[in-house]
């Protein structure tokens, strides 16, 4: 793991914009195409705001969520709102969208067809990820129904029940996360940083961050 400290979030943000263009369009130099994954909720919004922006060829990129609440994209719970909304515009419109939802009661119904989907994505070129105060990183949360499958096991996805989860997720595996050539993680606050030590020192099943620690990218700023 590499710690980056900023002085403050909004260049932590700006910066952490520019670097993931930055391994996008080295990526594009070797491959025809590149994927990222990014996080949905609110702290990476400002990343979006100028990554959209960056000149990239968005028609050979990738685009998809590390992690998606099983909801319509009309529902204000919906990950693929926030990007439509804040990243998949500019010049980054031109992406192509990899979806993790489509239209069933359960994931289970959907998820060979999703899983399937990502074959040509993998490994992933670039992922950003947040964490939890509870120490989760994508969808994979302790005390989850398919914990041991996400942490441990091959599958690229995986459908996701937590305590507290009012709906029911859909993960990449830390298999997928794991694999990927270039790795970020983005935390803001003492609290989210106080979590993350006492991550260092605990096994993935409680805390599911550390799973992806190794060669991975800190980026912090405490506001």
């Amino acid at each position: 793991m590499k710690l980056l400290e900023y002085p403050d979030a909004e260049m932590m943000m700006m910066e952490l914009a520019d670097t993931l263009a930055s391994e996008l369009k080295n990526s594009l130099l070797a491959h025809d195409h590149a994927s990222l994954a990014v996080p949905g909720g609110m702290t990476p919004g400002p990343i979006f705001d100028s990554l959209c922006a960056a000149d990239l060829d968005w028609s050979r990129i990738h685009v998809m969520l590390t992690d998606e609440r099983w909801v319509p994209e009309s529902s204000e719970r919906s990950n693929t709102r926030l990007l439509r909304e804040r990243l998949l515009v500019n010049r980054a419109a031109a992406a192509r969208y990899v979806p993790l939802y489509a239209e069933a009661k359960t994931p289970e119904e959907k998820l060979p067809e999703l899983a399937e989907a990502l074959t040509p994505e993998l490994p992933l070129s670039v992922v950003l990820l947040g964490m939890g105060a509870d120490m989760h990183t994508a969808s994979i949360f302790p005390g989850a129904d398919q914990l041991d499958l996400a942490l441990h096991g091959r599958d690229r996805l995986v459908a996701m029940r937590a305590p507290g989860a009012p709906e029911p997720r859909i993960t990449l595996s830390a298999h997928v996360l794991k694999s990927a050539m270039n790795r970020h993680l983005v935390i803001v606050g003492a609290e989210k940083r106080e979590a993350l030590e006492r991550a260092r020192h605990l096994p993935p099943e409680e805390a599911p961050v550390c799973a992806i620690l190794s060669g991975t990218t800190v980026h912090w700023a405490e506001r």
